[in-house]
């Protein structure tokens, strides 16, 4: 098989993010360094290390990460994409934002035609590492009396853990009560 015939799959990670991909990758998989230019040709794969609160592009779309609220030192992140005059706000495996990531998206006058938030635990259950429904619920709360959230736009709730969280149908009905969606798998959204 002819590698370079294939496209470059592109990796966007903080360093922490890449530095860990790359230990992963050598102790348990190939026995090499993924951050390597042999990997790299071998893999066909181009490692891009971005940092929280820049802007960078891909293909026609405009990128922001900010850090997300967890697991502390690996560098994990949260994206806002644009393009076209539309865009969305990737807000998953995250516990509260932080207040950098408001101001930022106050700053750079972001607004989202689809927000999606991390919804791990259920309304009865206290969100740390992760969102609460009753979290999800204050943070859409706050983008729209912020003018981050167009008129139109919608918010889905993802990363839904078991525990906590109420069966689908009574989800749905939680969620509808207050102005969100609840993703599922096979889910198609238009922005």
């Amino acid at each position: 098989m002819v590698w370079s015939a294939r496209p470059i799959l592109n990796f966007y990670a903080s360093r922490e993010t890449a530095e860990r991909a790359a230990h992963t990758f050598e102790r348990d998989l190939a026995g090499y360094g993924l951050l390597s230019p042999e990997a790299e040709k071998y893999l066909n794969l181009k490692i891009h290390q971005i940092q929280p609160l820049e802007y960078f592009t891909v293909g026609p779309y405009s990128v922001m990460a900010f850090p997300a609220n967890h697991a502390p030192g690996m560098g994990a992140m949260l994206y806002a994409i644009e393009a076209g005059g539309r865009a969305l706000f990737y807000g998953t495996d995250t516990g509260t934002l932080f207040e950098q990531t408001w101001e930022a998206l106050r700053h750079h006058r972001m607004r989202f035609n689809v927000v999606i938030l991390d919804h791990t635990y259920g309304p009865e259950q206290s969100g740390t590492d992760h969102l609460s429904a009753y979290q999800v619920i204050e943070h859409i709360a706050r983008m729209r009396s912020e003018g981050l959230l167009r008129p139109d736009a919608r918010v889905f709730a993802t990363h839904i853990a078991h525990e906590g969280n109420p069966a689908h149908p009574d989800l749905l009905a939680f969620a509808w009560l207050y102005g969100y969606e609840v993703a599922h798998d096979g889910l198609v959204v238009t922005i």
